[in-house]
Protein backbone atom coordinates (compact mmCIF):
# COMPACT_ATOMS: atom_id res chain seq x y z
CA UNK A 1 0.00 0.00 0.00
CA UNK A 2 1.00 3.64 -0.32
CA UNK A 3 3.31 5.00 2.36
CA UNK A 4 2.01 7.63 4.77
CA UNK A 5 2.38 11.02 3.17
CA UNK A 6 2.48 9.58 -0.35
CA UNK A 7 0.41 11.06 -3.15
CA UNK A 8 -3.07 9.56 -3.47
CA UNK A 9 -2.71 6.73 -6.01
CA UNK A 10 -6.22 7.40 -7.38
CA UNK A 11 -5.16 10.00 -9.92
CA UNK A 12 -8.59 10.13 -11.59
CA UNK A 13 -11.92 8.33 -11.03
CA UNK A 14 -10.92 5.26 -13.02
CA UNK A 15 -7.12 5.23 -12.82
CA UNK A 16 -4.88 4.06 -9.97
CA UNK A 17 -1.12 4.66 -10.18
CA UNK A 18 0.87 3.62 -7.13
CA UNK A 19 4.62 3.70 -6.72
CA UNK A 20 5.64 0.96 -4.30
CA UNK A 21 8.78 1.11 -2.18
CA UNK A 22 11.79 3.33 -2.65
CA UNK A 23 13.88 1.49 -5.22
CA UNK A 24 15.49 3.89 -7.69
CA UNK A 25 16.16 2.88 -11.28
CA UNK A 26 18.41 4.57 -13.81
CA UNK A 27 16.70 5.74 -16.97
CA UNK A 28 16.58 3.41 -19.94
CA UNK A 29 16.00 0.18 -18.02
CA UNK A 30 13.62 -2.43 -19.43
CA UNK A 31 10.66 -3.36 -17.23
CA UNK A 32 8.84 -6.56 -16.40
CA UNK A 33 5.14 -5.83 -16.92
CA UNK A 34 2.62 -8.25 -15.43
CA UNK A 35 -1.13 -8.50 -15.45
CA UNK A 36 -2.43 -9.29 -11.96
CA UNK A 37 -5.56 -11.48 -11.83
CA UNK A 38 -4.88 -14.79 -13.53
CA UNK A 39 -1.17 -13.99 -13.90
CA UNK A 40 0.20 -13.16 -10.45
CA UNK A 41 -2.72 -14.48 -8.40
CA UNK A 42 -5.27 -17.16 -9.23
CA UNK A 43 -8.22 -15.45 -10.92
CA UNK A 44 -11.36 -15.39 -8.75
CA UNK A 45 -13.54 -13.51 -11.23
CA UNK A 46 -14.06 -10.07 -9.72
CA UNK A 47 -11.64 -10.18 -6.79
CA UNK A 48 -12.89 -8.28 -3.74
CA UNK A 49 -11.83 -10.59 -0.87
CA UNK A 50 -8.19 -10.40 0.26
CA UNK A 51 -8.50 -13.74 2.06
CA UNK A 52 -9.24 -15.46 -1.26
CA UNK A 53 -5.97 -14.42 -2.87
CA UNK A 54 -3.55 -17.22 -3.80
CA UNK A 55 -0.43 -16.75 -5.90
CA UNK A 56 0.01 -18.72 -9.08
CA UNK A 57 2.80 -21.27 -8.90
CA UNK A 58 6.16 -20.02 -10.08
CA UNK A 59 5.36 -16.33 -10.42
CA UNK A 60 7.14 -15.10 -7.28
CA UNK A 61 10.56 -16.37 -8.47
CA UNK A 62 10.01 -14.54 -11.77
CA UNK A 63 9.43 -11.26 -9.96
CA UNK A 64 12.33 -11.95 -7.59
CA UNK A 65 14.62 -12.52 -10.57
CA UNK A 66 13.67 -9.12 -11.99
CA UNK A 67 14.27 -7.53 -8.57
CA UNK A 68 17.75 -9.04 -8.44
CA UNK A 69 18.57 -7.74 -11.92
CA UNK A 70 17.48 -4.20 -11.05
CA UNK A 71 14.55 -4.40 -13.45
CA UNK A 72 11.40 -2.44 -12.51
CA UNK A 73 8.38 -4.69 -11.92
CA UNK A 74 5.14 -3.03 -13.03
CA UNK A 75 1.63 -4.44 -12.59
CA UNK A 76 -0.91 -3.30 -15.21
CA UNK A 77 -4.43 -4.51 -14.46
CA UNK A 78 -7.91 -3.86 -15.84
CA UNK A 79 -10.52 -3.68 -13.05
CA UNK A 80 -13.93 -3.58 -14.69
CA UNK A 81 -15.54 -4.83 -11.47
CA UNK A 82 -15.13 -1.30 -10.13
CA UNK A 83 -16.77 0.24 -13.21
CA UNK A 84 -19.66 -2.23 -12.93
CA UNK A 85 -20.21 -1.33 -9.29
CA UNK A 86 -19.32 -4.77 -7.90
CA UNK A 87 -16.77 -3.28 -5.49
CA UNK A 88 -14.88 -0.02 -4.95
CA UNK A 89 -11.32 1.20 -4.92
CA UNK A 90 -11.15 0.47 -1.19
CA UNK A 91 -11.69 -3.23 -1.87
CA UNK A 92 -9.20 -3.11 -4.72
CA UNK A 93 -6.62 -1.59 -2.37
CA UNK A 94 -7.14 -4.33 0.23
CA UNK A 95 -6.92 -7.12 -2.35
CA UNK A 96 -3.88 -5.59 -4.01
CA UNK A 97 -2.19 -5.14 -0.66
CA UNK A 98 -2.74 -8.81 0.11
CA UNK A 99 -1.24 -9.85 -3.25
CA UNK A 100 1.82 -7.68 -2.60
CA UNK A 101 2.15 -9.14 0.91
CA UNK A 102 2.02 -12.69 -0.45
CA UNK A 103 4.76 -11.83 -2.93
CA UNK A 104 6.87 -10.19 -0.23
CA UNK A 105 6.66 -13.38 1.82
CA UNK A 106 8.54 -15.01 -1.07
CA UNK A 107 11.04 -12.17 -1.40
CA UNK A 108 9.38 -10.74 -4.52
CA UNK A 109 8.53 -7.05 -4.79
CA UNK A 110 6.50 -4.90 -7.17
CA UNK A 111 7.65 -1.35 -7.94
CA UNK A 112 4.53 0.17 -9.49
CA UNK A 113 0.85 -0.75 -9.82
CA UNK A 114 -1.42 0.75 -12.46
CA UNK A 115 -5.10 -0.19 -12.53
CA UNK A 116 -7.77 0.93 -14.97
CA UNK A 117 -11.45 0.78 -13.98
CA UNK A 118 -12.89 2.38 -17.10
CA UNK A 119 -15.25 0.13 -19.08
CA UNK A 120 -18.07 0.46 -21.56
CA UNK A 121 -20.42 -1.13 -18.99
CA UNK A 122 -19.32 1.33 -16.33
CA UNK A 123 -21.46 3.75 -14.42
CA UNK A 124 -21.10 7.52 -14.26
CA UNK A 125 -17.55 8.79 -14.80
CA UNK A 126 -16.25 5.22 -15.19
CA UNK A 127 -18.27 4.62 -18.38
CA UNK A 128 -15.90 4.64 -21.36
CA UNK A 129 -16.18 2.54 -24.49
CA UNK A 130 -12.49 2.52 -25.41
CA UNK A 131 -10.45 4.28 -22.76
CA UNK A 132 -6.75 4.64 -23.71
CA UNK A 133 -5.68 3.20 -20.34
CA UNK A 134 -7.72 0.01 -20.62
CA UNK A 135 -5.89 -2.94 -22.15
CA UNK A 136 -5.57 -3.83 -25.03
CA UNK A 137 -4.80 -0.12 -25.34
CA UNK A 138 -1.22 0.58 -24.25
CA UNK A 139 -1.92 3.58 -22.01
CA UNK A 140 -0.87 2.04 -18.69
CA UNK A 141 2.45 0.84 -20.11
CA UNK A 142 3.10 4.21 -21.71
CA UNK A 143 2.30 5.97 -18.43
CA UNK A 144 4.74 3.71 -16.58
CA UNK A 145 7.34 4.59 -19.20
CA UNK A 146 6.64 8.29 -18.71
CA UNK A 147 7.14 8.00 -14.97
CA UNK A 148 10.08 5.58 -14.89
CA UNK A 149 11.94 6.35 -18.15
CA UNK A 150 11.90 2.77 -19.45
CA UNK A 151 13.28 1.00 -22.48
CA UNK A 152 9.96 -0.38 -23.73
CA UNK A 153 11.43 -2.27 -26.68
CA UNK A 154 13.52 -4.43 -24.34
CA UNK A 155 10.74 -4.79 -21.76
CA UNK A 156 8.78 -8.01 -21.21
CA UNK A 157 5.08 -8.57 -20.53
CA UNK A 158 3.32 -11.52 -18.91
CA UNK A 159 -0.45 -11.89 -19.01
CA UNK A 160 -3.25 -14.41 -19.22
CA UNK A 161 -5.32 -12.75 -21.96
CA UNK A 162 -4.59 -11.70 -25.54
CA UNK A 163 -5.46 -8.12 -24.50
CA UNK A 164 -2.42 -8.11 -22.22
CA UNK A 165 -0.14 -9.14 -25.04
CA UNK A 166 -1.73 -6.69 -27.48
CA UNK A 167 -1.15 -3.85 -25.03
CA UNK A 168 2.51 -4.81 -24.93
CA UNK A 169 2.74 -5.00 -28.70
CA UNK A 170 1.10 -1.59 -29.10
CA UNK A 171 3.53 -0.11 -26.55
CA UNK A 172 6.48 -1.30 -28.64
CA UNK A 173 7.52 -4.40 -26.67
CA UNK A 174 9.09 -7.31 -28.53
CA UNK A 175 8.51 -10.26 -26.17
CA UNK A 176 5.58 -11.52 -24.14
CA UNK A 177 4.41 -14.63 -22.30
CA UNK A 178 0.79 -15.81 -22.30
CA UNK A 179 -0.33 -17.90 -19.31
CA UNK A 180 -1.75 -21.22 -20.53
CA UNK A 181 -1.49 -19.88 -24.07
CA UNK A 182 0.24 -20.84 -27.29
CA UNK A 183 3.34 -19.54 -29.00
CA UNK A 184 2.59 -16.99 -31.71
CA UNK A 185 3.52 -13.58 -33.04
CA UNK A 186 1.54 -10.36 -32.77
CA UNK A 187 2.89 -7.62 -34.97
CA UNK A 188 6.51 -7.27 -33.94
CA UNK A 189 6.01 -9.08 -30.63
CA UNK A 190 6.96 -12.72 -30.11
CA UNK A 191 4.56 -14.57 -27.77
CA UNK A 192 5.77 -17.54 -25.74
CA UNK A 193 3.46 -19.85 -23.78
CA UNK A 194 3.67 -19.97 -19.99
CA UNK A 195 2.36 -23.40 -19.09
CA UNK A 196 4.95 -25.41 -17.21
CA UNK A 197 8.36 -25.45 -15.56
CA UNK A 198 10.18 -25.40 -18.89
CA UNK A 199 8.30 -22.25 -19.95
CA UNK A 200 9.08 -20.63 -16.61
CA UNK A 201 12.74 -21.46 -17.12
CA UNK A 202 12.61 -19.69 -20.47
CA UNK A 203 11.05 -16.59 -18.92
CA UNK A 204 13.68 -16.57 -16.16
CA UNK A 205 16.40 -16.85 -18.80
CA UNK A 206 14.93 -13.89 -20.68
CA UNK A 207 14.95 -11.81 -17.51
CA UNK A 208 18.51 -12.87 -16.82
CA UNK A 209 19.58 -11.67 -20.26
CA UNK A 210 18.23 -8.13 -19.83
Amino acid sequence: MADDGAVDPLVEPGLWIERIGDRIFPGGRPALFLDRDGTINVDTGYPDDPAAMVLRDGIAPVIEAANQRGIPVVVVTNQSGIARGYFGWDAFARVNGRVLDLLAEQNAFVDMVLACAYHEAGKGPLAAADHPMRKPNPGMLLEADRRLGLDLERSLIVGDKPADIEAGQRAGLKRGWLVDGEGSTMGGLSVSPLRDAADLKGLLAAIGSL
